[in-house]
């Protein structure tokens, strides 16, 4: 496996797929519904994800061939080749259409490659409101706009990001208080809690913002995220140094046997080990 080749691509998809997405950004677009989880935001869609998709793939398909990957996106269906080939691409064309289409920032495009045991090799997030460019290779760091990066945790503050579910969840204010209080422990000035927009720019804001963290809560309903919500993202955190893990402290289960939703074991990253095992702490009590 070319990594770094593998890199390139998913790069020049991932820019071309928002410059596409950007062009559309102004526009009235039509909403669509499909099947998703238990939220609104995983059930719509529009015809500019499914563009961005095609561009996507254009790039990357001589790529399966070559080195006889699968794929696995968003807007088409599992075929389930991603338990036969050693590799697979997982693609969300757009991550947050709702702030798309709200017309809000929030969405990127969100590329990984990931190996046949859960493993994420290659990571690259673009957000195309912003022009910020994310990537990240297995051994060989990350890179913010094609220069190396290093996290950085001597920000005052604790960020932590969070999801438009999370603000009707009854262990809400426990939530935000408890992660005030590691953050007055910690001698931080405050808790600053935001919501940026999906999965994927709300897991890298708190990467740039360190300390910083993004969590999910497991649950029995189908949604949580999806694996193309979390698996570049999760290359860019251990890429990084930082932690990304399930609730339980275990490996994000990035192919998921049996679904590709992400609520049986939610997600936790944090840019730190001691902040992570609090939040897992915290999502414990709630159990």
């Amino acid at each position: 496996m070319n990594l770094k080749a593998l890199t390139k691509q998913a790069v020049q998809a991932a820019v071309e797929a928002g410059e596409l997405i950007r062009s559309y950004q102004d526009s009235e677009v039509e909403v669509l519904h499909k099947e998703g989880g238990d939220t609104y935001a995983s059930q719509v869609v529009t015809e500019t994800d499914r563009k961005a998709q095609d561009a996507i793939l254009h790039i990357l398909g001589p790529s399966c061939e070559e080195f006889d990957l699968a794929v696995l996106t968003e807007e088409n269906e599992d075929d389930g080749s991603r338990f036969e080939k050693k590799f697979f691409w997982c693609i969300d064309p757009m991550d947050g259409t709702l702030p798309f289409i709200r017309k809000e920032p929030g969405y990127s495009v969100s590329i990984a490659l990931v190996a046949r045991d859960g493993s994420p090799q290659i990571g690259v997030v673009y957000d195309p409101v912003y022009d910020v460019l994310w990537q990240a290779t297995k051994g060989q760091g990350v890179r913010r706009n094609g220069e190396p990066w290093t996290l950085d945790a001597s920000s005052k503050e604790l960020t932590f990001t969070y999801d438009r579910s999370f603000t009707d969840r009854p262990e809400r204010d426990r939530v935000l208080q408890e992660l005030a209080d590691y953050a007055q422990s910690l001698g931080l000035k405050k808790l600053v809690a935001a919501q940026f927009g999906g999965a994927v720019i709300n897991a890298c804001h708190a990467l740039e913002a360190a300390p910083g963290c993004h969590f999910k809560f497991a649950k029995p309903q189908e949604g949580g995220g999806s694996l193309w919500d979390y698996a570049a993202t999760a290359c860019l955190f251990e890429e990084a140094g930082a932690v990304v893990s399930d609730v339980h402290g275990e490996l994000l289960d990035l192919n998921r046997s049996d679904s590709t939703f992400m609520n049986h074991r939610g997600a936790v990253y944090a840019t730190d080990q001691d902040l992570a095992e609090r939040i897992r702490k915290i999502l414990s009590s709630f159990e």
